[in-house]
């Protein structure tokens, strides 16, 4: 997909290269040139005085922002992320609301091309000497959003609250928000410096309401690519819906004929903070853990045999009689096909917020997840893992959120603007 191909050559990408690169893609030349002086900015001199120092194959990898869908949804996992929700300040409305979402995308566009923030005319330099490095950063708009905008009759139905579920154990303040920003990036310098100038960006428009902050293994960290690991240690994301399904689309994206049109190629993003019991899990053997889940640990293979990506075969038994894989294990509640179809895609990161006052660590999962209807989407698989998910045990839902994501904007066009000028 589009914000998947990174501008990257194989090892690495040098100055020259990634002009005609910026060029061959219809970026104004000023812009790009300007950043890639920025993100290149070389140690020394260079014969003819162009510098020839090449970003690493990590650093010159690049996402696109004016894409269909907007990017870091399909985008692969990225190592450091940021999620931030804002809420607008008194009196600020609809006109400014939208001049925050154009410095927005001006700023997430400059910023993914490995060029300065310019919107504010006051870049911070924390990302000096890097490229790119894959960051991309997502807008979403939350259910509060509409009312403080007088916009409440282009609110999406699909933007209802969330039913309440018996394992919430939520906390209001790091729960919803008129805006929501996610931040990826392969490099935490990047993605930190995108997070500082967009917190710069909304000053007296938006405050933050919550913040927080995760990450996943860095690219190249194994010897191919691999599904990542939650901290539990599990495998994480093998069932995933994948590009090359039939239905992917149908899933995760709002249709192009939908209603309000302003969502049409966009989606919806479920976000939770999920504490793990990190000290309880790992008091069970690994036989234990694999019980609950449903896969081995080694290889994320199903109880019944194969690979990762073999099908469990649901009615089989031991030698005791017993089901392999238990009615209660997670792999088995969460399968498509015990929900009716439903599924959605999860692009998570994990975080680690320190130790508490009892010495028991604060991290977790920051689960983040796609689909065209949450209602269709995140709802029933929730419900059902609410009424008897054995890895319920271990774990805690302490925030939550959700936001309507709309498409990605065109050229010359900042996300969002069919909704605050249509």
């Amino acid at each position: 997909m589009t914000e998947q191909q990174p501008a990257a050559e194989s090892p690495s990408l040098s100055r020259r290269r990634l002009l005609g690169t910026a060029g061959a893609t219809g970026l104004a030349l000023g812009a790009v040139g300007g950043g890639v002086g920025y993100a290149l900015a070389p140690s020394g001199g260079a014969k003819g005085g162009e510098a020839t120092e090449a970003l690493t194959q990590l650093g010159a990898r690049r996402a696109m922002f004016h894409v269909k869908h907007q990017p870091g949804i399909t985008t692969p996992l990225q190592a450091k992320g940021h999620l931030v929700a804002f809420d607008l300040v008194a009196g600020a409305g609809r006109r400014e609301a939208a001049g925050l979402l154009r410095r927005w995308s001006s700023t997430a566009a400059d910023l993914m091309a490995g060029a300065p923030a310019a919107a504010g005319g006051h870049d911070t330099g924390i990302a000096l000497d890097a490229g790119p490095s894959g960051l991309t950063v997502t807008f979403g708009f939350g259910r509060s959003f509409f009312a403080r905008t007088g916009l409440e009759k282009q609110r999406p139905a699909s933007l209802d609250p969330l039913p309440d579920f018996s394992s919430d154990h939520l906390d209001a303040k790091r729960s919803n928000g008129d805006l929501w920003v996610q931040i990826g990036a392969d490099d935490a310098l990047v993605a930190f410096h995108a997070l500082r100038a967009l917190q710069k960006d909304a000053h007296g428009t938006a405050r933050v309401r919550w913040q927080m902050n995760g990450f996943n293994r860095s690219p190249g960290a194994t010897d191919r690519p691999r599904t990542t690991r939650n901290l539990m240690g599990q495998i994480d994301g093998t069932g995933n819906p994948a590009p090359r399904d039939k239905d992917f689309a149908q899933r995760v994206f709002v249709p192009a004929d939908a209603s309000p049109e302003w969502m049409r190629n966009g989606s919806y993003a479920v976000v939770r903070r999920i504490r793990m019991l990190l000290d309880d899990w790992e008091k069970l053997p690994v036989s234990g853990q694999e019980q609950v889940v449903g896969r081995r640990k080694s290889t994320g293979a199903p109880l019944t045999g194969g690979t990762e990506t073999s099908e469990p075969d649901l009615e089989a038994t031991g030698k005791d009689g017993k089901l392999v894989i238990p009615l209660n294990a997670h792999a088995r509640i969460t399968r498509p096909d015990q929900n009716g179809g439903a599924a959605m895609l999860r692009r998570p990161f994990s975080y680690h917020d320190g130790i508490d006052a009892d010495g028991v660590p604060d991290a977790g999962l920051l689960f983040i997840c796609w689909q065209s209807d949450p209602l269709t989407g995140f709802v029933p698989v929730q419900r059902k893992l609410d009424r008897g998910d054995a890895l319920s045990e271990y774990i805690r839902h302490e925030a939550s959120g959700l936001f309507a994501v709309p498409g990605g904007a065109a050229k010359g066009e900042y996300v969002g603007q069919p909704l605050l000028e249509g």
